[in-house]
């Protein structure tokens, strides 16, 4: 059987409040190209089909555009859960009549754990929907009162899965978490994933899968396989944040064969326009070549520039975001911001020099400045004098 793993869509997505929903459709253009040219079984989204729980309806538009080519027009049938970031009655609204129809999206989890079930040459696969929940919902689902975070909760929903699995059925679960090995902490490397648990671990082992041929995850952005090949995150197909910039965004193809073992390709997405960063003064950026690209600009001038962005864009007529290189390494800018007003002339000169510059002023420097401030004392008492 031939899967398609994706997640992560973001629809409706403001990138520094710039809609991404054109890029989204751009992508997913392409997405759609691939599945005419692989014809694959099934399609996975593990979540995250919106940004925000109540999206624009230009992404409701888009997501109904979406999986009306895939399950009705092409016939392929589409598997897909709710993410944190998606409201799970909204994502859940209609899942009995369009299973039907070969859409099957669960938002809401129940007790009831029923796999969807299709079917190739090698006979069964079961689609295990797992939909993101908070580990208090599960604990209320359950009757649970040890249910206290996403381990708790997901250990308690795969207890109830793995006792009924079908032995003689291949087996495939899609989840929306963060999962990593042994479940130990780790940090989420994209500041574009809100976390999924505040004051505890959001972290789950991934040897909670091992009954699994493959699961397929959503929630980390970036492309990756946990412990295991076939415990993997498909990412993002899209940059939503500077920190993915290094990121290559697409989705997976699994190949799930008659015995259960799987083999994977890495499938790569052209984006409308890149999302990267650049560092210059602002004179090597007036001499650079046009781009249409989303740019986050460090600048390098020592000095400061009147209406960066203005000049900036240009030639980088989506740039996104500008900051000053040198304020970025000064660590200690809110502590000298509060002490300020205790500041005398020449240590408040000293903070301000090094927030600009990022070094120290120089001796040099020193003495120029207290020849200014010497001259501007002098003309303060000559116009007291007079006045």
């Amino acid at each position: 059987m031939k899967i398609f793993h994706t997640a992560d869509w973001h629809l409706g997505k403001l990138v520094q409040g710039v809609s991404m929903t054109e890029d989204q459709e751009y992508i997913l253009k392409q997405f759609l190209d691939d599945i005419d040219k692989e014809n694959p079984d099934v399609v996975v989204i593990a979540g995250d089909l919106y940004d925000r729980s109540v999206p624009p309806t230009e992404a409701v538009r888009l997501l109904d555009d979406v999986l009306s080519a895939i399950a009705i027009k092409r016939g392929i049938p589409v598997v897909a859960i709710a993410g944190n970031h998606d409201s799970p009655g909204r994502i859940h609204f209609g899942s009995r009549f369009m299973g039907s129809k070969g859409l099957h999206i669960i938002g809401n989890l129940s007790k009831e754990l029923k796999p969807v079930v299709l079917q190739d040459e090698f006979g069964e696969v079961h689609f295990h929907l797992i939909p993101y929940t908070d580990p208090s919902h599960v604990r209320y689902i359950f009757d649970d009162d040890t249910v206290r975070t996403q381990q708790d909760a997901m250990a308690k929903i795969l207890e109830n899965v793995v006792v009924s699995l079908d032995p003689n059925a291949r087996h495939v679960l899609v989840g929306h978490a963060f999962v990593t090995k042994n479940g130990e902490e780790e940090e989420n490397k994209t500041d574009a994933e809100r976390p999924l648990s505040i004051g505890g671990s959001e972290c789950i082992d991934s040897k909670l899968f091992t009954p699994f041929n493959y699961t397929a995850l959503g929630h980390l952005h970036q492309a990756h396989f946990v412990d295991s090949e076939k415990v993997r995150y498909s990412g993002s197909p899209l940059k939503y944040s500077i920190s993915e910039e290094t990121h290559k965004k697409g989705y997976l193809i699994v190949d799930l064969t008659g015995d259960g073992s799987i083999n994977i390709t890495k499938k790569e997405l052209k984006p409308r326009r890149d999302l990267r960063s650049v560092e210059m003064t602002m004179e090597e950026i007036l001499k650079s070549p046009k781009s249409e690209d989303y740019i986050f600009v460090k600048l390098l001038d020592a000095t400061p520039i009147i209406s960066p962005m203005e000049k900036i864009r240009s030639v980088y007529p989506n740039a996104m975001q500008v900051e000053r290189i040198t304020l970025k390494d000064f660590t200690n800018v809110q502590q000298e911001v509060v002490s300020r007003q205790k500041m005398d002339d020449l240590t408040l000169f000293k903070s301000f020099y090094r927030e600009i510059l990022g070094n120290e002023a120089d001796d040099q420097t020193i003495e120029l400045f207290h020849e200014v401030l010497q001259e501007e004392l002098l003309t303060n008492r000559e116009v007291e004098v007079k006045s």
